[in-house]
């Protein structure tokens, strides 16, 4: 682990693994970043697909893993995309494709807007523009949510197959490693990310996927942030929920088809 000083000063937890980290063979780099109060081992599971092509940098939201919180002010969507950039900065890379699943859908929306320069091709994964004009999951399933423990938001992430199957993996995607406090502030900056009037400016190729069955972020999220995206591509994936990306192995090859759709030895899309 590595880290990278944010612009208040909070040091940023990173790694770097795959193709080209550091010196193999050459690979496009590829920013994963996690959902609301998740370390950077929730993409664990992916690594060995992304790293076989890819140059793959993970990171710990502030307050979250190894990550220092730094100043409250900083827990903003649009000002932890700027933690994307000081991540970049200390890997020495100028230009990445980026992938963000569920809250770190709506940072990476941020990113592609204020940093069109740095950004490849772009996938928004189980997210919203925000709720504000966006479908808010039920009363029942942010009660659910709010309890955190994975006997509750288990079946809200898999399917029942996937939760008898690998039940150590679900587990681990539901282990909290910050305060209350600072899931407070990732919670109050999801609740007030509102990207809708800024996305027609996202120029980067855009795809975007969810869960039909996603009661977390409803799908029709997905759908409407894609129409809001330029020429973005919706991609639904039929019977699964907001944890798709770790339960579908057609999702992993969906993205990487798209991002070897768009190298990086291309000028940046204006």
């Amino acid at each position: 682990m590595e880290y990278a000083p944010a612009p208040d000063g909070a040091r940023i937890a990173w790694s770097s693994t795959g193709a080209n980290a550091p010196d193999d063979a050459p690979g496009d780099p590829v920013v994963l970043i996690a959902g609301q109060g998740v370390s950077s081992q929730s993409w664990s599971p992916l690594l060995p697909a992304f790293g076989a092509r890819h140059r793959v940098i993970t990171f710990d939201t502030r307050g979250v893993g190894g990550s220092e919180p730094g100043s409250d002010a900083r827990f903003t969507t649009a000002a932890l995309a700027e933690d994307i950039v000081a991540v970049l900065d200390a890997a020495g890379i100028d230009r990445a494709h980026v992938y963000g699943h569920s809250m770190g859908g709506r940072v990476a929306q941020w990113f592609a807007i204020n940093h069109a320069d740095r950004l490849g091709a772009l996938v928004l994964g189980a997210t919203s523009g925000g709720d504000a004009r966006g479908l808010t999951r039920s009363a029942p399933v942010a009660q659910g949510m709010a309890r955190g423990d994975a006997l509750s938001m288990g079946p809200l992430f898999f399917t029942d197959a996937f939760i008898t199957s690998h039940p150590e993996l679900v587990a681990a995607m539901f282990v909290r490693p910050t305060s209350i406090h600072i899931r407070r502030l990732l919670f109050d900056a999801s609740t007030a990310h509102d990207a809708w009037d800024h996305l027609p400016r996202i120029a980067a190729p855009t795809l975007v996927l969810h869960g039909d069955a996603d009661e977390v972020t409803p799908p029709a999220n997905g759908e409407r942030l894609a129409e809001h995206i330029p020429n973005a591509a919706f991609g639904e994936l039929p019977g699964l929920r907001h944890g798709y990306f770790l339960e579908s192995e057609w999702a992993t090859d969906a993205v990487l088809r798209f991002f070897a759709a768009h190298p990086l030895d291309g000028p940046p899309a204006a």
